[in-house]
C-alpha cells in the first residue's frame, strides 16, 4: 500500500484558511483518523487527498506518484487516483439489490488490464475441489429445508464461502449433483477425466497461436502478459462481490433491497461497495454517526478487523474522540486548520502538545487548574494553587531530549520559537501574493470549572508571568482516601457499574474525578483527596504549550 504525503499544503477561500501550510505523511497500512471540532478543516483535509476538492497551494503525493502540485501544475482527478470513499450518507440505491448495489462500480470499470482465460481457471478450481467429494456432499447435505429438501440457493452459498469460488463456479459444482450418486467414486472419475480432456484442448489451442498461460491464468505471449483496454467480466465481477460480501458478512443478503435491511447492515453494503474495486486508500468521512451506540460500538470492531484483513490505508474523519481513540494507530488532531498534534491514541492522550489537545481528547474531560509557582535549585517546581494551597510539582526526571528540566531555558526556547513565527509572518507580509489569515490563531481558552461561573462578567485580562502556570489532572488520577490531603465536597456522582464519574467541591473550584469500583457517593457528603501517578501536566498558561508532566504532592 502507498504512503501518502502532504507538503505544506494550504486551502483558503479569500482570508479564511481551512487549511494552513499542512505537512503530513500517513504511513502505509495505517489507520489515521482526522480529529478535531467541527469546521477545523478536517473534511476538507480528507477531500484534498482524495481530489474531491483542489487545495490552493502544496504538494500531495501517493506512493511515488505526485497527485497534486500547485508550481507544476498537477492535479490528478479522484477517478484516476484509486482511492475508495464512505461518507455518513451511505447513497444506496433503493431500486438496486446488495448484490447490484455492490457490482454497480465495478461494472462501469474500463481500463488496460491483463487478459485472462476464465475457462482454465475454473477447470482447475473444479479439479482442486474434488479431490475431496465427501466434503462436497456433507456440505450439501447441510442445506436441507425444514421439509428435508435441499435449499439450492443455500447451497450456492456455503459453496461460494467455503471455495471461494463464483456463483456461475458454485453451480456447476452443484450440478454435479455428488449428493445423489450411487457410486461417487465412478462419477467423481468420470467428471475429471472431462475436465482434463477440456482442459489440454485450451492449452493446446493456445499453444497453437503462441500463447501460455501463467499461474494466474493470464495470458502470456512471447514472455509478456497480454493486456487490453476492457471492462471487467461477469466472472471477475461476481468473484469480487463475494469477495467483500465474505469480508462484511452480508453474503445472505445478496437478493434484499436497502430498505429491507438494518443500518448496521446497510453500513456493510456501504462498505463492501466500497472495497470491492480493491482501493489502495479507503477515505471515511463519520460514517458510524448515523447508527445508534451500540451499533457504532460493533461497527468499531468491524473497522479494524477490516483493516487488517484488506491491508489498506484507512484515512477516517471523526469529530469524535473516542472513535479516534479506538480505532486509530495514529491521531491527526486539527483546529482552525492548523495541526495540533499527530502521534499515536496514547501519545496524544498521556503527553498532548498544548492544552486545546489536552482538552479535547479525553472523556471525562480534564480538570485545568491554574497555579502560580517557581523552579527550586532542586529541580522541583513550587505551586499555589485552588486559592491557598500550597504544593510541590516533580517534573519526571529525564526530559525526552535526555535532560532535566530548566525552565529558565524552557521559556527561552518558546520565546525563540515565537520570534521566528513572526518573523516569516513579517517576510510573507512583504510578499504581494500573499494573503493574511482571517480567522486568526489564538490561545485555547481553557475551562476552570466553578459552582459559580462568571461567563457574563467582563473581567481585565490578567498579566500572565513565568510564574504562571496550568496544572492538568486526568479525572483517574484524582484519588480520594481518608488519607486524602485536600478536602472536598461531592457535587455531584454518576455510577455506571464498574466506575462512577464524580464532582468534588473544592471552595469554588470543581474538579472531576472518575472512581474504579462499583462505590456510591452521597452529594454532599465531605471527602479528602489528592492527585496520584506520574502524569500529572504542566502547561504554561502563556502559550498553552505542554512543559512536562510529574507528580503533584499536597504539601500544606
Amino acid at each position: 500500500m502507498p504512503e501518502i504525503k502532504l507538503t505544506n499544503v494550504t486551502k483558503r477561500w479569500g482570508k479564511f484558511y481551512a487549511v494552513d501550510h499542512l505537512d503530513l505523511a500517513i504511513e502505509d497500512n495505517s489507520f489515521i483518523t482526522l480529529l478535531g471540532p467541527s469546521g477545523c478543516g478536517k473534511t476538507t483535509t480528507l477531500r484534498m487527498i482524495a481530489g474531491l476538492e483542489t487545495p490552493t497551494s502544496g504538494r500531495i503525493t501517493i506512493g511515488d506518484r505526485v497527485v497534486f502540485d500547485s508550481e507544476l501544475g498537477i492535479n490528478v482527478p479522484a477517478n484516476k487516483r484509486k482511492v475508495g470513499f464512505l461518507f455518513q450518507n451511505y447513497a444506496l440505491w433503493p431500486n438496486m439489490t446488495v448484490y447490484q448495489n455492490i457490482a454497480f462500480g465495478l461494472s462501469n470499470v474500463k481500463e488496460e488490464m491483463p487478459t485472462y482465460d476464465f475457462d482454465a481457471k475454473n477447470i482447475s478450481v473444479l479439479l482442486h475441489i474434488l479431490k475431496n467429494p465427501n466434503d462436497i456432499i456433507k456440505l450439501t447435505r447441510e442445506c436441507k429445508d425444514k421439509n428435508g429438501k435441499i435449499d439450492e440457493s443455500k447451497v450456492y452459498l456455503i459453496f461460494i464461502d467455503t471455495y471461494k469460488i463464483s456463483l456461475y463456479t458454485a453451480k456447476k459444482l452443484y450440478g454435479y449433483k455428488l449428493h445423489e450418486a450411487t457410486n461417487v467414486a465412478s462419477q467423481v472419475e468420470s467428471i475429471v477425466t472431462n475436465l482434463n480432456k477440456k482442459y489440454k484442448q485450451i492449452l493446446d489451442a493456445h499453444k497453437a497461436k503462441g500463447i501460455e498461460l501463467n499461474a494466474e491464468f493470464a495470458l502470456v505471449k512471447n514472455g509478456q502478459v497480454v493486456t487490453t483496454e476492457r471492462k471487467l467480466t461477469k466472472e471477475e465481477v461476481d468473484l469480487a462481490v463475494r469477495r467483500v460480501s465474505r469480508i462484511v458478512k452480508i453474503g445472505m443478503f445478496m437478493d434484499r433491497y436497502p430498505a429491507e435491511l438494518s443500518g448496521g447492515q446497510q453500513q456493510r453494503v456501504a462498505i463492501a461497495r466500497t472495497l470491492a474495486p480493491e482501493p489502495t486508500v479507503l477515505f471515511m468521512d463519520e460514517p458510524l454517526s448515523n447508527l445508534d451506540a451500540k451499533l457504532r460500538l460493533e461497527m468499531r470492531y468491524e473497522l479494524q478487523r477490516l483493516h487488517v484483513e484488506t491491508g489498506s490505508t484507512f484515512v477516517y474523519v471523526t469529530h469524535d474522540q473516542m472513535e479516534a481513540m479506538t480505532l486509530a494507530t495514529k491521531i491527526c488532531l486539527i483546529n482552525n486548520g492548523v495541526l495540533q498534534q499527530y502521534a499515536a491514541p496514547l501519545e496524544v492522550y498521556n503527553y498532548p502538545n498544548n492544552t486545546f489537545v489536552a482538552d479535547f481528547v479525553g472523556n471525562p474531560s480534564i480538570n485545568f487548574i491554574e497555579a502560580k509557582g517557581k523552579q527550586t535549585a532542586d529541580g522541583d517546581i513550587t505551586v499555589s494553587l485552588f486559592d491557598g494551597i500550597e504544593a510541590s510539582f516533580q517534573p519526571n526526571r529525564v526530559q525526552a531530549e535526555g535532560k532535566t528540566l530548566s525552565l529558565k531555558d524552557w521559556f527561552a526556547n518558546r520565546d525563540k520559537e515565537a520570534r521566528d513565527v513572526e518573523q516569516v509572518k513579517q517576510n510573507n507580509l512583504k510578499d504581494k501574493k500573499y494573503v493574511e489569515k482571517g480567522n486568526k490563531d489564538e490561545v485555547f481558552q481553557y475551562h476552570i470549572a466553578k459552582v459559580h461561573e462568571e461567563e457574563f462578567i467582563e473581567k481585565e485580562e490578567p498579566v500572565i508571568t513565568e510564574e504562571d502556570f496550568v496544572i492538568g489532572v486526568r479525572p483517574e488520577f484524582v484519588r480520594m482516601s481518608d488519607s486524602g490531603k485536600v478536602e472536598g465536597v461531592i457535587y455531584g456522582a454518576m455510577p455506571t457499574g464498574m466506575e462512577s464519574t464524580v464532582k468534588i467541591r473544592v471552595g469554588d473550584f470543581l474538579l472531576t474525578g472518575v472512581i474504579f469500583g462499583g462505590v456510591s457517593y452521597v452529594i454532599g457528603a465531605k471527602v479528602t483527596f489528592d492527585f496520584s501517578g506520574e502524569n500529572i501536566m504542566l502547561f504554561d498558561r502563556k502559550s498553552g504549550r505542554y512543559i512536562t508532566s510529574g507528580t503533584l504532592a499536597i504539601t500544606k
